[in-house]
């Protein structure tokens, strides 16, 4: 696999930006556990469970982009599952 070079500014900004989009769409996506939801709110978390997936094995393998690329993503769905429930 080929990963962006980053300075090590860049990648200390998408390592802070994939950690703050993380942290909101796993506070979005807890407080969604026990709800009942519906097919679209199933959806929705279903989708951030999957970006919040590869955000992670981005980061493990040092794509920082792609890491926060799909944290965003993550935060997003987030916030649009949290504002339905």
């Amino acid at each position: 696999m080929i990963v962006p070079q980053l300075s090590s500014e860049q990648t200390a900004q998408a390592q802070q930006q994939a950690a703050t989009s993380v942290s909101i769409a796993e506070k979005n996506i807890a407080a969604s556990q026990g709800r009942s939801l519906n097919a679209m709110q199933s959806d929705l978390a279903s989708k951030v469970r999957s970006f919040l997936a590869e955000a992670r094995e981005a980061a493990q393998v040092g794509d920082w982009t792609r890491a926060s690329s799909a944290a965003k993503k993550a935060e997003v769905l987030s916030q649009e599952l949290a504002g339905s429930l």
